[in-house]
C-alpha cells in the first residue's frame, strides 16, 4: 500500500516532473507516463487544499467582544 503524499511532497514531485517535461529529452512514452503522474498529483493536491480550505476558519468579535468562529465562506 503506498504512503499518502503530503501537499508539499505532491508539489515537489509535480515540479521535477514539469522541469523534466520542459526539458523536452524524454522518449514520448516516458514524457506520456510522467504527464499521467503529474495529473493525478494535481488532482491529488487540489483535493488536500479542499480539505484545507474546509478547515480554514476566521475569527470575528462577536456581541460580547469575545471571539467567535465562523466559517471561512461567512462574510457577513
Amino acid at each position: 500500500m503506498k504512503k499518502e503524499l503530503s501537499y508539499e511532497e505532491a508539489s515537489a514531485r509535480l515540479q521535477e516532473i514539469v522541469s523534466s517535461l520542459e526539458k523536452g529529452n524524454l522518449p514520448l512514452a516516458d514524457s506520456l507516463t510522467l504527464f499521467e503522474e503529474g495529473t493525478a498529483l494535481i488532482k491529488l493536491c487540489t483535493e488536500l487544499l479542499d480539505k484545507a480550505e474546509q478547515m480554514v476558519v476566521k475569527l470575528r468579535k462577536g456581541p460580547d467582544g469575545a471571539p467567535e468562529e465562523l466559517p471561512f465562506e461567512d462574510e457577513t
